[in-house]
């Protein structure tokens, strides 16, 4: 049997929302890498309502938009990371490294005391 593994998952609240938190963090770094809502999603098997309300209350949170997005059709839509929404994100990333390196004896010591064995 394999031990359980413990971590910590970092999530921002900006006032009643979650600004951001590691599924967002994630369909962001999924929107820079392939230009479309609808991609990151499909690369996150998430549904595209899913995804765009998850990007709608990012850039409801935030003081600018995070993500861009141009209308589909004939020429094609997409959406891309604002560079604010990249600043965003390297800062959420950075929380979240700080965050895992401050704990991790801790969250060790509670794995070996408290989780089963799997």
């Amino acid at each position: 049997m394999s031990k359980a593994v413990a971590k910590t998952r970092i999530r921002i609240l900006l006032g009643a929302a979650f600004a951001i938190g590691p599924g967002k963090a994630d369909l962001l770094q999924a929107i820079a890498q392939t230009g479309s809502i609808s991609a990151a999603a499909r690369s996150m098997d998430m549904s595209y309502r899913r995804a765009w309300l998850l990007v709608d209350t990012m850039n409801q949170c935030f003081r600018e938009p995070v993500v861009d997005t141009a209308t589909g059709g004939k020429g094609g839509g997409g959406a891309r990371i604002t560079p604010f929404g990249k600043k965003v994100l390297r800062r959420y990333r950075l929380i979240e490294a700080q965050a895992a390196a401050a704990i991790s004896g801790d969250i060790r010591l509670f794995a070996r005391e408290f989780l089963r064995k799997r």
